[in-house]
């Protein structure tokens, strides 16, 4: 009788949070998604584009700290629910605006609600899902964000065609504001809430030494050398990616002369090859832990992690100087599928390791540090990244990323191997 009220209520929060954060990322988007039809009807130049990415990067990025380290004061359905209604009702309000100024504080508060999203996801998965299945579900949630991301682009720019880039918002943001008052009902944080014994308590009582039952203080943890690590590396690869999926499109229908269509299916196919990505990410990462165990130094994720890293490099690379006017869609949409393949999976990864690292009373926090850092690559993907592109152009511009990206891979596989127990479960363990 547990385990079939387990397989129910698993199976529709997992549901509703899948579907919640799908728009939650979708409404993230529309903005980009719409960026050429809005361009038609009001001008806007490279600058003005960056400060309303920016804008909403930045409140991301600290809305997504706080409500990571507050994640577990706070109930998360409630959390997640409001953040939904919130991002929602921003996305009606921002289809109503016609002036650069509104424009970037209405995203700056989009960026405050999409925060509130995904921190309350990685507590209820910890709380519904056995530890040794904890990254394949993390995974699977992630692949939420590819699914609006590869559709999103095709359904925006065809609503936006047949009736207008103001409908397209206004009527997504409404099913956002819908979705938010179901994802409060159904939604519950952890089983005994619903009569059921906790998965977390369980697993502790079968943890092994300096696991699951550590803790440490507050300085032992920050002092770690691996969260920086972590920190640094995610940065860089969410940042990247940032750049491609919002500056992608314009990238190839004004440097390389192709059609609106095929910036838009690029997209597609970009987050497509992310949702697979992610999926083989979890999954793969998953079986070699599960064979590996994890260790003191170095983990058994980090092979993976690297080889899709080195992954984002050569599609980078390949994208930006292979790309011309008359090459095939097949070879256009073969590496946007390549790159969203090799940079969700380590997104993915990023954030399981931060959580599985970390001390169990700073596992929150930990992905709160990383993704904070994350959301500045994300921040320095836009209004900087715009810069350099209005004044070097896009080709010089995605050098950079791209350089900046090799770097990284490299420096990350140098210190593969140090000490990735943070805080005072290193001391415990050893």
């Amino acid at each position: 009788m547990a385990k079939s009220g387990y397989g129910y209520y698993r199976t529709t929060i997992f549901l509703a949070m899948f579907v919640g954060y799908t728009l939650y990322y979708f409404n993230r988007k529309t903005f980009s998604f719409v960026m050429p039809s809005l361009m038609q009807e009001i001008k806007l130049d490279k600058d003005d584009l960056g400060l309303i990415t920016s804008s909403q990067s930045l409140a991301y990025a600290i809305s997504k700290f706080i409500s990571g380290v507050l994640s577990d004061q706070i109930s998360a359905r409630w959390l997640f629910s409001i953040g939904l209604f919130m991002v929602g009702g921003i996305n009606v309000l921002f289809s109503w605006s016609s002036t650069v100024a509104v424009f970037s504080a209405l995203w700056f508060l989009n960026g405050l609600g999409q925060g509130l999203g995904w921190p309350p996801c990685g507590k209820v998965l910890r709380k519904w899902f056995e530890p040794s299945q904890f990254g394949t579900w993390w995974s699977v949630l992630s692949c939420s964000m590819n699914l609006a991301g590869g559709l999103g682009p095709i359904i925006a720019t065809l609503l936006a065609q047949s009736y207008s880039w103001r409908s397209t918002l206004s009527t997504s943001g409404l099913i956002c504001v819908v979705m938010s008052i179901f994802c409060l009902l159904v939604i519950h944080n952890e089983p005994s809430d619903v009569g059921l014994p906790n998965i977390e308590a369980s697993a502790k009582k079968k943890g092994k030494a300096g696991s699951s039952k550590d803790e440490s203080t507050l300085k032992e943890f920050l002092l770690s050398p691996y969260l920086w690590l972590l920190s640094l590396g995610y940065l860089v690869v969410f940042g990247v990616k940032t750049t491609c999926t919002d500056w992608g499109q314009l990238f190839l229908i004004q440097d390389k002369g192709q059609s609106a269509l095929m910036g838009s299916s690029y997209m597609s196919a970009l987050e497509i090859g992310g949702l697979v990505g992610s999926l083989a990410a979890g999954y793969l990462s998953d079986r070699a832990v599960a064979r590996q165990g994890l260790h003191v130094y170095g983990n058994p994720r980090h092979g993976l992690l690297l080889s899709m890293m080195a992954g984002m490099c050569v599609s980078m690379y390949l994208f930006r100087t292979t790309i011309t006017q008359e090459s095939s869609n097949v070879w256009i949409l073969s590496l946007g599928a390549a790159f969203g393949f090799s940079s969700y999976g380590p997104i993915a990864l990023f954030g399981v390791i931060a959580n599985e690292s970390a001390p169990s009373n700073y596992c929150g926090t930990s992905h709160a540090i990383v993704a904070l850092m994350a959301n500045v690559g994300g921040f320095l993907s836009g209004l900087p990244f715009s810069t350099i592109a209005k004044h070097h152009g896009w080709d010089t511009a995605f050098w950079v990323a791209e350089v900046t990206c090799v770097v990284t891979t490299i420096g990350f596989f140098l210190f593969r191997n140090i000490q990735t127990k943070m805080g005072r479960a290193l001391k415990k363990t050893e």
